[in-house]
């Protein structure tokens, strides 16, 4: 697994950073968006599970309504047993509400395009549906 792969992405939101902080770190809200259970520790060095286990691992940075950075495997088949990539979620006000700048990295090979598309299908886009209808 030499070859590490790294997704980078922006989103625009219409709503608070605070709201979408909470979206991310609040266990009933963060269930509500993906429609799946979800299980999430606000504490840095605490852990969280989504999608029934399927995704897990741990709090590295959390600053309120700011930054997330998390510590993230998946239990898919590309993932090798205790392998963790590492995502990052700045939050920014702007005008029309809140950048997302997103990066996921040390993705392993083979999982890069199903995640970047999965972040947009089970993330972005129902968080625009969540806020902007």
């Amino acid at each position: 697994m030499d070859n590490k792969k790294k997704i980078e992405q922006e989103i625009i939101i219409k709503t608070s950073p605070h709201e979408i902080y909470e979206v991310f770190m609040d266990s009933k809200k963060h269930s509500k968006l993906t429609e799946g259970k979800a299980k999430v520790s606000r504490e840095i060095g605490g852990t969280f599970s989504i999608y029934e286990g399927d995704i897990n691992g741990k709090n590295i940075e959390l600053i309120q309504d700011k930054k997330i950075v998390q510590k993230w495997r998946s239990e898919g088949n590309n993932w090798p047993k205790g392998y963790y990539s590492t995502i990052t979620i700045v939050l920014e006000p702007i005008d029309d509400g809140t950048l997302i700048k997103f990066t996921h990295f040390n993705i392993p090979e083979g999982d890069c395009d199903s995640l970047k598309e999965g972040w947009d299908n089970y993330y972005w886009e129902p968080l625009k549906d969540m806020f902007e209808k």
